[in-house]
């Protein structure tokens, strides 16, 4: 089966792995403050904490926020449940609101619409490597002197009007899951800038221990002390996992202009095909395409994913609308909040697109793609 997304391991990725494992850390150690330092280059400068998976980054940020009962999170409809569930974990109420129908991004004008008394957050999610529309949603957040968060699991490396993605929002969460630009197997981060949130991020990924003296209400217990004054969880990133970051890292532009390679020859190849729509890229967005997502029209979305798939093409579906969840159901949100989002998804679908995708390999997924809908 050919998937839609695979990581790109290489010799350099395993040195730097088994380098680690022959050292004196496993856990918190150099790796894990190399790989922050380079993670924050690519964030814009923005200082980043490294977590144990994307969900966890969300978690944290959301935490840092200072995001809890009884609060409000405007976001996107269209992402993995947990850009959701990590507020409502915390207490807080997702509202959701449509997303644009070309880039099935926030739409800045209905966040707007969903802010309340109650909104703390806007959440944006760079849906697959394309940024959300950050100057309007800025003015959105502003108005309600709420926090902009970016989601952007799929856009490590990705620039909005020539600002690196990590370096405009006031929080941006990462994913290093395999499928993703880089891998550490699984892994996040939360860039931040503020120093305040930047410290609470730090404190709730690590249980929420404070060890510096000076931030201690009893500092004078002795050299072993540390306190806790506000509960956190064990969201650590190893420094064998960190190693690998590092590694992946310094491949990032390399992965980044193979993507836009095969991006832009889907484009050409695909180009005509009767109801197919390709997906879109703004002037002003320079994109790492985490994935390739075209719309299937005439309720054919559903036959295309099973042909291919049976002919060993591993398609897929990215997302379904997170309200949709039974869990949000059970909640009391209800079908037809979104239907931009949710016509969007009734056609959604992806095809491969990893760095070490060959031609070959593509053209047998254009060649099946061209042969079903044309």
């Amino acid at each position: 089966m050919l998937p839609y997304g695979r990581h790109s391991v290489v010799e350099d990725d395993i040195e730097a792995v088994t380098a680690v494992l022959r050292g004196d850390w496993l856990t918190t150690g150099p790796a894990v403050q190399s790989f922050e330092s380079e993670l924050a280059r690519w964030a814009g400068g923005s200082p980043c904490v490294s977590v144990s998976s994307g969900t966890a980054a969300l978690h944290v940020a959301y935490a840092a926020a200072g995001i809890g009962r009884g609060d409000e999170v405007v976001t996107s409809p269209i992402t993995f449940v947990s850009t959701a569930a990590t507020a409502h974990l915390l207490g807080a109420r997702a509202v959701f609101a449509d997303v644009e129908p070309d880039t099935a991004n926030l739409d800045p004008a209905a966040a707007a619409d969903a802010v309340t008394a109650r909104t703390r957050a806007v959440t944006a999610v760079d849906y697959a490597g394309h940024p959300a529309e950050y100057d309007d949603l800025r003015k959105v957040t502003d108005a309600a002197d709420a926090v902009l968060i970016d989601d952007a699991a799929h856009a490590i490396g990705s620039l909005y009007r020539g600002r690196p993605v990590g370096s405009i929002a006031d929080l941006t969460t990462f994913s290093f899951f395999p499928t993703k630009s880089v891998t550490t197997a699984e892994g996040g981060a939360v860039a931040v800038a503020d120093r305040a949130r930047l410290r609470a991020a730090s404190a709730f990924r690590n249980h929420g221990l404070v060890r510096d003296p000076d931030e201690q209400r009893t500092p004078d217990e002795g050299g072993w002390h540390q306190e806790v004054h506000t509960f956190g969880l064990n969201y650590r990133l190893p420094d064998v996992l960190c190693a690998l970051g590092v590694s992946q890292l310094s491949r990032l532009g390399a992965f980044k202009a193979r993507r836009a390679a095969l991006a832009a020859r889907y484009d050409a190849l695909l180009a005509g095909v009767p109801g197919l729509v390709l997906p879109v890229r703004r002037p002003h967005v320079d994109p790492v395409w985490h994935l390739y997502p075209v719309r299937i029209q005439d309720g054919r979305r559903r036959e295309v994913y099973d042909r291919m798939r049976a002919a060993g093409i591993g398609v897929q579906v990215n997302y379904i609308p997170a309200y949709w969840h039974p869990v949000f159901t059970d909640l009391g949100y209800r079908r037809g909040m979104c239907p931009n989002a949710e016509t969007y998804y009734s056609e959604q679908l992806s095809l491969p697109l990893f760095p070490a995708l060959t031609e070959p390999d593509q053209d047998r997924v254009i060649d099946l793609l061209r042969g079903i809908l044309g």
